[in-house]
């Protein structure tokens, strides 16, 4: 197991001789300023244009003092500096993860993982056993499911779409739920659904579909809102401590090398348990958050919640989460024209124009930033017409930085409008390989071709792009995203529309550099310059360099916060 450490400098209150066994301790004469801590020997990719590469790195307190050639920085080293050898390895600034959910991630842990399986059958076989362990009327959690990576279609099926009568053969006493990869489809059995009252008489919600089949009983399929109607099945189940879940989810991030996490959206009572953990000391990571809420809510509390660097900069509350579609793998994402595979739909607006508008007046009155997740063409498209009117309307705010969260699919009509609106793409390099299976058979060719996750469109338009992995849709691991931002290499070998591939200097400055920017914190953070936070990782290999298969492999091996060790593979 990896050694998590704590946020009170614990690595100096080692003996010198188990630290010199273990970070390659040493110590000259006492220079002018000493360092506390020094990192030497490798290589450094600073993000930084002054000095992009360099082979040492000096700390002092929180903050970088130094950075430069391995003299240049023995000159800081001081009786109590420690001392890291880095033999080579290659240091660069903290991960950046732009777009995560960070208690979805420690839920994660603590439910049925689906990501990984090859079918249908699969899943019903594990929650068979899942159910063979818990007692009758025990929810079953799971989450991770998606049909398009099965091996084989399940047999029946509507749409691609299992229906839940195996499920319910093996859970007859157990509401079993099931959240899509995206988190924008859930499934449920025949229990959950009679705990919930639903029945083929029960009407779709706006923004959601239950789905059926041609008897129009419902199959267990729910689509965007209407996963809400399963709330009575899920309150029966004892709820996870919070305070559990988010250390689960320090760890996980940490042990990825991510030295700040943008949340993609929390309640007031979440945030209320971030700003205890930064009180007490147990919040590892630097969190930057978005906060989720009705406009009710947002109008009452916002003035309360805005918070910039608190404590030590560990948290920082200063944009709104909304969404105004859905997801591309569960038809969801509102699109200009039909899906090509479901000439039904054009997807689904999940949230009102009205309603987003309002909380855009918000934003802007209480000097917060707007990120809103749309991920079809028309969903794009409506926040971008949404943001310009926003800010023809208040022509005194500059320099909003408002956010589309995902950017996944645009008309090419709109691409440049990021740029000259001002406007932030936070996307996901991870998504374009785990989606390009499928994209093409949504979209058809010339739709995925000129639109889908256009990267380099959006950067040679003057676009700031971000990077990240919309935890726990996708693994949190930067270094999977960066593969997939540098490659764009499918599963099979083939690369989807490498035109649109990062160069590994663009993908890095994605993850550190560009995320710092797109929450107003380029000043502090993103890139090894002195004066800002240190917060670095450290990895097994050099990414820049190596050959692209052997990226994959790369681990991380420190994951440094403020100066503070806060993770170390074990060796």
């Amino acid at each position: 197991m990896a050694a998590f450490l704590g946020r009170q400098r614990r690595f100096l209150s080692y003996s010198v001789g188990v630290m010199a066994g273990l970070l390659g301790l040493t110590s000259t004469g006492l220079p002018q300023v000493p360092a506390d801590l020094v990192l030497r020997g490798g290589k450094v990719v600073t993000v930084d244009d002054a000095m992009p590469e360099a082979e040492a790195i000096a700390v002092k307190g929180d903050t970088i003092l130094a950075v430069g050639t391995n003299d240049d920085i023995n000159a800081f080293i001081g009786a109590e500096t420690a001392v890291i050898e880095l033999r080579g390895k290659l240091a660069i600034p903290g991960f950046i993860e732009s777009h995560g959910h960070f208690m979805g991630i420690g839920r994660a842990k603590m439910q049925l993982d689906l990501m990984h399986v090859a079918n249908w059958d699969e899943i019903v076989s594990m929650v068979a056993a899942a159910v063979a362990d818990a007692p009758p009327g025990q929810l079953i959690r799971g989450r991770g499911w998606h049909q398009e990576k099965w091996d084989k279609t399940p047999t029946p099926n509507v749409d691609g779409l299992p229906t839940h009568h195996s499920l319910s053969a093996v859970s007859s006493e157990n509401p079993v739920v099931l959240t899509h990869a995206s988190g924008h489809a859930t499934f449920a059995n025949a229990k959950a659904m009679e705990m919930a009252g639903i029945t083929r008489d029960t009407p779709d919600p706006p923004g959601g579909q239950i789905v059926r089949d041609a008897n129009g009983e419902p199959i267990g399929a729910f689509r965007e809102t209407a996963s809400g109607l399963l709330g009575r099945a899920r309150r029966g189940a004892t709820a996870a401590d919070p305070r559990r879940v988010a250390e689960l989810a320090v760890e996980e991030v940490l042990s990825k090398g991510i030295t700040s996490f943008q949340d993609a959206g929390s309640g007031f009572e979440t945030i209320d348990l971030f700003r205890q953990m930064v009180d007490d000391g147990s919040m590892g990571v630097r969190l930057w958050v978005m906060v989720s809420g009705s406009n009710q809510r947002l109008a009452q509390q916002l003035p309360d919640y805005r918070m910039i660097n608190y404590g030590d900069h560990r948290l920082t509350v200063r944009a709104i989460k909304r969404s105004i579609d859905g997801a591309l793998g569960s038809h969801g994402a509102w699109l200009l024209e039909p899906y090509s595979d479901l000439p039904s739909s054009s997807g689904l607006n999940t949230s009102t124009i009205e309603s987003i508008e309002e909380t855009a007046r918000l934003a802007a009155l209480h000097g917060f930033q707007l990120c809103i997740h749309a991920i079809g063409d028309r969903g794009n498209r409506e926040v971008l017409d949404l943001y310009e009117r926003t800010f023809k309307a208040n022509p005194d705010k500059t320099d909003l930085r408002w956010r589309i969260e995902h950017s996944q699919h645009l008309h090419p009509d709109d691409i440049p409008r990021f740029a000259q609106l001002g406007v932030i793409a936070s996307m996901e390099g991870i998504h374009a390989t785990s989606d390009g299976p499928w994209v093409v058979p949504r979209l058809g060719e010339q739709r995925a071709r000129e639109g889908a996750y256009v990267w380099q469109s959006l950067l040679k338009s003057g676009a700031v792009v971000t990077n990240g992995t919309d935890a726990p849709v996708e693994d949190v691991d930067p270094i999977a995203s960066f593969y997939a931002t540098v490659s764009r290499k499918l599963k099979d070998g083939t690369v989807f529309y490498p035109e649109q591939r990062m160069s590994r200097e663009e993908a890095l400055k994605s993850y550190t550099l560009s995320g710092a920017y797109a929450g107003f914190e380029e000043d502090i953070k993103g890139s090894l310059t002195p004066g800002k936070l240190a917060d670095i990782t450290v990895l097994s290999k050099d990414i820049m360099t190596i050959p692209e298969e052997e990226i994959l492999s790369t681990e991380v091996v420190y994951t440094i916060v403020g100066g503070e060790l806060m993770y170390l593979r074990e060796r």
